[in-house]
């Protein structure tokens, strides 16, 4: 298995060492002492089945789950110390789902705007964020309308952007061509790359999906809630 943790131009963003995660006190293992170490600026795909713990370890990163044993370190610190998860999250990364999330009483832009709702950010500013976001994506003509007048490609590409509204330093992404026609997945894939690049973010990508995975630079394969391998991918360098 390869060091990532010095990886040229970077530094490390997270770590991990004997990371365990049990559900059902205990009787349910979904991580069973996984390490690794992710870099600042790199585009990880996890990869395996069903059940194999990926979705867990990409939960774990966002601090929307916790550990029962070992260590997730981020800049240094373990992540538990950071003691404000949705601070953490409101400031630092940025969430794609496979069933895209948006509320659906608001207007897209609305729904873009949502992540910087407590953040010292203007109300202006958020909206410029959120219009210029949206034109990135190709959704400047839809911004009063609510996500039901949308396609499945459209209300992702919207989620993408909602994603990238508050300046994350990460983008964890589960699934997120998992609800997608093969032309759509593809479009996304074009999209997040372009972005990712244009923003600079560490991007983590969660897919059961092998053309998804191949467009990472690092792919992590996973099975039975441990790493079975961590290689270079075939996209960018």
């Amino acid at each position: 298995m390869r060091d990532h943790a010095n990886t040229a131009g970077s530094a490390p963003l997270f770590h991990a060492e004997g990371l365990l995660k049990e559900y059902d006190d205990g009787r349910v293992p979904a991580l069973r002492g996984v390490d690794f170490t992710i870099s600042e600026g790199e585009f990880v795909s996890i990869v395996g089945p069903s059940g194999c713990g990926k979705t867990t370890l990409l939960n774990m990163l966002g601090m929307l789950d916790h550990p029962t044993g070992g260590s997730l370190r981020y800049r240094g610190r373990p992540l538990h110390e950071l003691g404000d998860p949705a601070g953490y999250r409101a400031r630092e990364v940025g969430f794609i789902f496979q069933s895209f999330h948006l509320l659906p009483t608001f207007t897209i832009e609305e729904n873009v705007m949502m992540p910087t709702f407590g953040l010292p950010t203007s109300r202006a500013e958020t909206r410029r964020r959120a219009l210029e976001l949206l034109e990135s994506v190709g959704l400047s003509h839809r911004l009063g309308h609510l996500p039901v007048k949308l396609s499945g490609g459209e209300r992702q590409r919207a989620a993408i952007a909602r994603s990238l509204v508050n300046r994350p330093r990460i983008l964890l992404a589960d699934e997120p061509t998992g609800n997608l026609d093969s032309k759509n997945a593809e479009h996304v894939m074009e999209l997040l790359l372009r972005l990712r690049a244009e923003h600079g973010t560490t991007m983590v990508l969660v897919t059961h999906d092998a053309g998804v995975a191949a467009h990472a630079s690092r792919v992590i394969r996973m099975k039975d809630g441990v790493i079975v391998s961590d290689s270079a991918g075939e996209g960018e360098a």
